[in-house]
């Protein structure tokens, strides 16, 4: 049995808890349940709610730059009565749109119970909405938080979570959020959030340098403009495929295998001819052209057991292949417009112009949701998975099916074309 939260929340005689608004539109799964709890009056669900969610407190752009990795808490005068000291923190469908300064970070009910930096101060979620609600924060309290914590899985994965009032669900731009939406079903985010604070701006940071390489503006403008031309992923893999899709437009439809490590072999070998300049330099370049007929051997081994296993496991119809993987570049485009926004390399309105023209060039290259999935998911596959058909593909397995069947969506809401 939950222990008894009565304590916690105040009670509504004390003037605690602000009286339900009679109808409003949550933005969110996670603001609806935090509002039905109160609503209700039943704090252990608000804390089961809690306990699932992604909470966010503001602190200064100069002191989250000065000291990375470090975070500071501002207490407020915005609590339950006259003089009441809190810390306020939002959930992410409660969160305003990324300025300058300040900026979010991340944390959840089981770090603060750890790291609760006073003991005077009550916790405020969501202050001023219809959902918020104020807890004091005492050890013993804490330990009740800890109890919610503990029972609740997370980090969330594997989950379609959209928002229902302030972020896009049909047009252009929720088009062009919808390319990256198997990243976000797998990481369990709001796949149409334009207003994005992801991981908080710290850790936003940190997800750029470490995966990308990324520290500044101009570094995060050029890969965000590879990926949109479709030049992050090989370009070993795009020939190799260009050539079955040559000889499929050549042949009208499947092309054997055996016919197209021919062709492959007989392409790479014309072109290392075509390049030659002096003896010297051709008698150096058998070796190095041989060496790419024999990688070229080996990825279309590899590609044709993906595609195997992706008909098999319904991500690819039967009789239909890979034409490209530039899906995998476009999809990351996408989300690298909402990283650079949560990073602060760009504005809003930069990260929506990057956005549409990632939807823009996948409709361009691609038929249907289906097709850029496939697509997505090989070069995400020949990239990291070494045809483990581990997590590197599960995650992605799971998201397509739940994008594929899911009401809500948007690959079933929003046309591909």
């Amino acid at each position: 049995m939950s222990p008894d939260l009565t304590a916690e929340q105040g009670g509504p005689d004390e003037g605690h808890v602000a009286p339900p608004v009679p109808s409003w539109q949550a933005p969110g799964d996670t603001e609806r349940g935090l509002y039905e709890a109160k609503t209700r009056g039943d704090w252990a669900a608000y804390f089961d709610v809690l306990a699932a969610a992604d909470l966010y407190h503001p602190m200064s752009r100069a002191k989250a730059d000065a000291r990375p990795g470090w975070v500071s808490y501002t207490t407020t005068y915005w609590g339950p009565g006259p003089g009441s000291r809190c810390l306020a923190f939002f959930t992410d469908g409660m969160l305003p749109a990324p300025v300058p300064d300040p900026v979010f970070f991340e944390v959840d009910l089981d770090q603060l119970v750890k790291d609760w930096p006073q003991e005077d101060p009550w916790l405020a979620i969501n202050p001023g909405s219809p959902c918020e609600a104020f807890f004091p924060a005492t050890a013993a309290h804490r330990q009740m938080w800890r109890w919610h914590a503990d029972r609740t899985p997370h980090p969330r994965r594997n989950q379609l979570r959209t928002l229902w009032a302030g972020g896009p669900l049909h047009g252009p731009v929720a088009h062009g959020l919808a390319c990256g939406a198997l990243l976000c079903v797998s990481n369990a985010s709001l796949w149409n959030a334009m207003g994005w604070h992801g991981t908080g701006y710290v850790r936003e940071r940190k997800r750029l340098r470490e995966w990308w390489d990324i520290t500044s503006r101009e570094e995060w403008l050029s890969a965000e403009e590879a990926l949109l031309g479709g030049r992050m992923s090989s370009p070993f893999w795009g020939l190799v495929l260009g050539i079955r899709s040559a000889l499929a437009r050549d042949f009208g439809g499947m092309v054997e295998v055996d016919h197209w490590r021919q062709v492959t072999s007989r392409v790479i070998r014309s072109r290392a001819v075509a390049q030659e300049i002096t003896p010297e330099v051709a008698h150096r370049s058998d070796s190095e052209t041989e060496a790419q007929v024999a990688g070229a051997q080996r990825l279309i081994g590899r590609i044709t057991r993906y595609e195997a296993r992706f008909r098999a496991d319904g991500l690819l119809p039967d009789g239909r292949f890979v034409h490209t993987v530039e899906a995998w570049d476009y999809g990351r485009a996408s989300k690298m417009a909402r990283w650079g926004l949560g990073a602060r390399f760009c504005d809003v309105a930069e990260a929506e112009q990057a956005v549409l023209r990632a939807g823009r060039v996948s409709r361009i290259n691609y038929r249907s949701w289906e097709d850029f999935s496939a697509a997505y998911i090989l070069g995400r596959c020949l990239h990291f998975d070494e045809e483990e058909f581990g997590d590197w593909y599960g995650d992605m397995l799971n998201a397509h099916r739940i994008l594929m069947t899911d009401p809500n969506s948007p690959w079933l809401n929003i046309p591909f074309k």
